[in-house]
């Protein structure tokens, strides 16, 4: 119990992407020396004794691996064949720093695409610029197409390389596309230098009236209370986001989580306590579930027990749940909507209908813990092993293969419309369904819908993960 009670618990539900895998691949893997071996082993021991206790598959572990190897490495070695997810990093400082959405970046997200069938070009499409940041203040917008970074054209063997380069000064080739014509423009230069940036989730908010019909469209982003830690104004924000919605008397309400890849229980928990219906301070928002040996360690322990073991919903006057027609939420999702936008999905459901526009989402339903040594300076590295399983208060989890959606679209047209535009694809889908009535839209060109080959939020220590409240700890 020592180690859970000295330990300030950090939750994280964190995917291993395709580009991470290249880099630990990419490790150089020489035999180290004397010196070396000695580090490896004092980093590799603080490592397994960890995985020992924590580790979600703790039983299946090796029993004598090989402590010489690099920690990565090693690490790597003691991952149970059904964990996807588990990983670390060599500095526990720049982990922390990006699991709070701040980061050394332009400012922009984007999808890979290959160009056509006949090439190996890849296109870059910008989804959405942030607010404020180089790239917004350059004049890039969603929609855009990059097809060179630094010069280079883009192309399936070498995008991982030219997308490492991109957190440094760099240089895009693109062209901005008109979705009603569904032309593009002549080709231009930007060149984008990034900054240390704290990215705001509340992206966009309005009402859109439709005949008799008020409906709430929210892009929210990442799931982060603040730029720091301790800090909740993204919270406060997203309260008068929905107190504003409730003054409107919306009807319905459409979330955009597309974009969201994760983060934080707690704004995961105060957004869908401002969705759902019936649901108050008493009400069931997640259960967790450990492995045999830390969970009978909270359960026997008189200062945590099993109320350590759930979270609630808030009780919380901004609540829209009521004035929602038929008891529905609107959520668009993409392929990259993950982890804590799951749990809100999943959280819901038993109190209403959820009903899905986009793609099938991540499929993330499992959280890991940072672990880190503040003070000693032998061991800088970080490492996120799978420790729990999250579930609904009807103890649902049966989400590993992602929610599929009620309306399929892939979102995956080079002609796109601006976030909040009536006529974009997913929202027109949902305003459709809401009104019954059905809008002219436009009609794909041949080749413009693209198969995704990757994603920017694939390359963020800020996506793909559930940070549990913290604040249950002290129960």
């Amino acid at each position: 119990m020592e180690k859970i009670k000295i330990f300030t618990l950090r939750l994280f539900a964190f995917a291993f992407i395709p580009l991470l895998l290249v880099m630990l691949a990419s490790c150089n893997e020489d035999d180290p020396s004397p010196s070396t071996t000695n580090e490896n082993i004092y980093v590799n021991d603080w490592i397994k004794e960890n995985m020992d206790f924590w580790y979600l598959w703790n039983s299946g572990l090796p029993s004598a691996p090989n402590k010489n190897q690099k920690p990565d490495i090693f690490f790597k070695s003691l991952l149970s064949s059904q964990d996807r997810f588990s990983w670390i990093q060599d500095n526990y400082q720049e982990l922390l720093d990006a699991l709070k959405g701040v980061s050394k970046e332009a400012g922009y997200e984007f999808a890979l695409y290959r160009e056509n069938e006949s090439n190996n070009n890849v296109i870059a499409q910008v989804l959405y610029v942030k607010h404020d940041s180089p790239a917004d203040k350059a004049g890039l917008v969603r929609g855009d197409i990059i097809s060179h970074i630094n010069g280079d054209q883009i192309t399936v063997s070498n995008y991982r390389d030219l997308l490492g380069e991109i957190r440094e000064d760099h240089t895009i080739k693109f062209k901005s596309v008109d979705p009603v014509a569904a032309t593009m423009g002549p080709e231009k230069t930007l060149s984008l230098s990034p900054v240390q940036y704290s990215e705001n989730p509340n992206y966009m908010h309005k009402v859109i009236t439709v005949s008799d019909r008020k409906i709430g469209y929210f892009v929210y982003n990442l799931f982060a209370g603040g730029p720091d830690a301790e800090s909740i104004v993204y919270d406060d924000q997203m309260d008068q986001i929905f107190s504003e919605f409730k003054t409107a008397g919306i009807t319905d309400l459409v979330l955009d989580l597309r974009f969201n890849s994760g983060g934080t229980e707690t704004s995961a928990n105060n957004l869908a306590s401002l969705i759902g219906i019936g649901i108050n301070d008493t009400k069931i928002f997640a259960r967790r579930e450990y492995n045999e040996g830390v969970e009978q360690e909270i359960l026997n322990d008189p200062d945590m027990g099993s109320d350590f073991l759930t979270s609630e919903f808030r009780t919380k006057n901004q609540n829209i749940g009521n004035q929602l027609t038929n008891g529905r939420v609107y959520v668009l999702t993409s392929s990259r909507t993950a982890s804590a936008s799951e749990l809100v999905i999943n959280a819901l459901k038993p109190f209403m209908d959820v009903f899905i526009i986009g793609d099938v989402t991540y499929g993330k339903n499992v959280g890991s813990i940072s672990l880190y040594e503040e003070n000693d300076p032998k061991n800088q590295w970080g490492m996120q092993p799978i420790v729990v399983k999250v579930f609904n208060s009807e103890n649902q989890s049966d989400y590993s293969n992602g929610f599929a959606p009620n309306i399929l679209d892939s979102d995956n047209s080079l002609f796109i419309y601006p976030l909040g535009d009536d006529r974009e694809a997913l929202l027109r889908h949902a305003i459709e369904h809401i009104t019954g009535v059905s809008t002219s839209g436009r009609v794909a060109v041949p080749g413009e819908r693209k198969d995704l080959i990757g994603h920017s939020l694939d390359a963020k220590r800020s996506s793909y993960n559930l940070v549990i409240d913290q604040n249950f700890m002290r129960r």
